[in-house]
Protein backbone atom coordinates (compact mmCIF):
# COMPACT_ATOMS: atom_id res chain seq x y z
CA UNK A 1 0.00 0.00 0.00
CA UNK A 2 2.43 2.40 1.08
CA UNK A 3 4.34 1.36 -2.66
CA UNK A 4 1.44 2.36 -4.34
CA UNK A 5 1.00 5.66 -2.17
CA UNK A 6 4.79 6.89 -3.16
CA UNK A 7 3.90 6.15 -7.16
CA UNK A 8 0.83 7.85 -7.28
CA UNK A 9 2.51 10.83 -5.59
CA UNK A 10 5.32 10.92 -7.26
CA UNK A 11 3.40 10.46 -11.05
CA UNK A 12 1.52 13.41 -9.85
CA UNK A 13 4.74 15.02 -9.54
CA UNK A 14 6.00 14.50 -12.81
CA UNK A 15 2.85 15.47 -14.02
CA UNK A 16 3.11 18.57 -12.77
CA UNK A 17 6.20 19.49 -13.55
CA UNK A 18 5.66 18.74 -17.49
CA UNK A 19 2.51 21.05 -17.28
CA UNK A 20 4.84 23.85 -15.98
CA UNK A 21 7.74 22.85 -18.63
CA UNK A 22 5.24 23.36 -21.26
CA UNK A 23 5.71 27.14 -21.11
CA UNK A 24 9.36 27.46 -22.41
CA UNK A 25 12.39 24.90 -23.09
CA UNK A 26 13.84 27.13 -20.08
CA UNK A 27 11.23 26.29 -17.73
CA UNK A 28 11.46 22.56 -19.22
CA UNK A 29 15.06 21.70 -17.91
CA UNK A 30 14.54 23.68 -14.60
CA UNK A 31 11.78 20.99 -13.07
CA UNK A 32 13.49 18.20 -13.91
CA UNK A 33 17.16 19.42 -13.06
CA UNK A 34 15.77 20.25 -9.78
CA UNK A 35 13.97 16.91 -9.25
CA UNK A 36 16.37 14.64 -10.38
CA UNK A 37 18.97 15.47 -7.46
CA UNK A 38 16.55 15.57 -5.04
CA UNK A 39 14.86 12.22 -5.41
CA UNK A 40 18.69 11.12 -5.67
CA UNK A 41 20.36 11.19 -2.59
CA UNK A 42 17.24 10.52 -0.40
CA UNK A 43 17.77 7.44 1.31
CA UNK A 44 13.78 6.76 1.43
CA UNK A 45 12.67 6.71 -2.00
CA UNK A 46 8.82 6.90 -0.69
CA UNK A 47 8.92 10.19 1.41
CA UNK A 48 11.31 12.80 0.61
CA UNK A 49 10.59 12.84 -3.14
CA UNK A 50 6.81 13.53 -2.66
CA UNK A 51 7.89 16.25 -0.08
CA UNK A 52 10.40 18.20 -2.28
CA UNK A 53 8.89 17.79 -5.51
CA UNK A 54 5.62 19.66 -5.03
CA UNK A 55 7.99 22.65 -3.68
CA UNK A 56 10.30 22.70 -7.15
CA UNK A 57 7.50 22.70 -8.91
CA UNK A 58 5.44 25.54 -6.81
CA UNK A 59 8.85 27.15 -6.79
CA UNK A 60 8.68 26.83 -10.74
CA UNK A 61 5.19 28.55 -11.01
CA UNK A 62 5.96 31.32 -8.74
CA UNK A 63 9.11 32.27 -10.23
CA UNK A 64 7.24 32.23 -13.44
CA UNK A 65 4.43 34.78 -11.34
CA UNK A 66 1.72 32.38 -13.23
CA UNK A 67 -0.95 32.24 -10.64
CA UNK A 68 -2.91 29.69 -9.92
CA UNK A 69 -7.00 29.16 -12.05
CA UNK A 70 -8.97 31.91 -10.06
CA UNK A 71 -11.96 30.27 -8.22
CA UNK A 72 -15.59 30.82 -9.71
CA UNK A 73 -16.11 34.11 -7.38
CA UNK A 74 -13.15 36.03 -8.49
CA UNK A 75 -13.13 35.12 -12.27
CA UNK A 76 -16.55 36.21 -12.54
CA UNK A 77 -15.24 39.66 -11.25
CA UNK A 78 -12.58 39.62 -13.21
CA UNK A 79 -14.70 38.60 -16.86
CA UNK A 80 -17.07 41.13 -15.85
CA UNK A 81 -14.03 44.02 -15.91
CA UNK A 82 -12.81 42.79 -18.87
CA UNK A 83 -16.34 42.99 -20.89
CA UNK A 84 -17.19 46.62 -18.65
CA UNK A 85 -13.90 47.50 -21.12
CA UNK A 86 -14.80 45.67 -24.19
CA UNK A 87 -17.31 42.85 -23.94
CA UNK A 88 -15.51 41.64 -27.86
CA UNK A 89 -12.09 41.06 -24.85
CA UNK A 90 -13.84 37.49 -23.79
CA UNK A 91 -15.87 36.87 -27.12
CA UNK A 92 -17.34 34.18 -25.85
CA UNK A 93 -14.43 32.41 -24.38
CA UNK A 94 -13.90 33.45 -20.81
CA UNK A 95 -11.51 30.46 -19.85
CA UNK A 96 -9.15 31.98 -22.61
CA UNK A 97 -9.59 35.06 -21.37
CA UNK A 98 -8.76 34.02 -18.03
CA UNK A 99 -5.78 32.05 -19.44
CA UNK A 100 -4.29 35.08 -21.31
CA UNK A 101 -4.79 37.00 -17.95
CA UNK A 102 -3.01 34.41 -16.01
CA UNK A 103 -0.13 34.97 -18.37
CA UNK A 104 0.28 38.31 -18.55
CA UNK A 105 1.04 38.20 -14.42
CA UNK A 106 3.87 36.49 -15.65
CA UNK A 107 5.07 39.62 -17.42
CA UNK A 108 3.50 41.77 -14.74
CA UNK A 109 6.51 39.62 -12.32
CA UNK A 110 9.14 39.96 -15.02
CA UNK A 111 9.13 43.42 -15.52
CA UNK A 112 7.84 45.06 -12.34
CA UNK A 113 8.58 48.39 -12.86
CA UNK A 114 7.88 48.97 -16.38
CA UNK A 115 4.52 49.30 -16.87
CA UNK A 116 4.84 50.58 -20.93
CA UNK A 117 6.21 46.84 -21.36
CA UNK A 118 3.30 45.35 -19.37
CA UNK A 119 1.21 47.42 -21.47
CA UNK A 120 2.30 46.43 -24.66
CA UNK A 121 2.60 42.83 -23.94
CA UNK A 122 -1.19 43.22 -22.80
CA UNK A 123 -2.20 44.97 -26.07
CA UNK A 124 -0.26 41.72 -28.00
CA UNK A 125 -1.73 38.96 -25.86
CA UNK A 126 -5.37 40.33 -25.46
CA UNK A 127 -6.82 40.22 -29.52
CA UNK A 128 -10.16 39.17 -30.66
CA UNK A 129 -11.52 38.55 -34.17
CA UNK A 130 -12.43 41.85 -34.71
CA UNK A 131 -8.96 43.28 -33.12
CA UNK A 132 -6.25 40.69 -34.34
CA UNK A 133 -3.87 43.65 -33.43
CA UNK A 134 -5.07 44.16 -29.48
CA UNK A 135 -7.58 47.04 -28.48
CA UNK A 136 -4.58 49.86 -28.81
CA UNK A 137 -2.85 50.88 -25.71
CA UNK A 138 -5.84 52.64 -23.88
CA UNK A 139 -7.86 49.86 -23.39
CA UNK A 140 -4.71 47.62 -23.09
CA UNK A 141 -3.95 49.50 -19.60
CA UNK A 142 -7.41 49.01 -18.41
CA UNK A 143 -7.34 45.20 -19.08
CA UNK A 144 -3.75 45.21 -17.60
CA UNK A 145 -5.39 46.72 -14.36
CA UNK A 146 -8.00 44.19 -14.45
CA UNK A 147 -5.48 41.37 -14.78
CA UNK A 148 -3.43 42.92 -12.31
CA UNK A 149 -6.76 43.16 -9.56
CA UNK A 150 -8.16 40.15 -10.13
CA UNK A 151 -5.83 37.42 -11.12
CA UNK A 152 -2.87 38.64 -9.19
CA UNK A 153 -3.29 41.31 -7.09
CA UNK A 154 0.14 40.16 -4.90
CA UNK A 155 2.34 40.88 -8.01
Amino acid sequence: MNHRTATAVLSVVIAAAGLTACGSDKGAAAPSTKTSPSAAPSSSPAAPPASSAPSAAAGTAKAKGIPPKPDAATQAKYIAALAAIDPDIVNTKPDKAVDRGRNQCDTIANFPTDKQKQTDLTNQRFTSPTHPDGFGPAKAGKILDAVHTHLCPSY
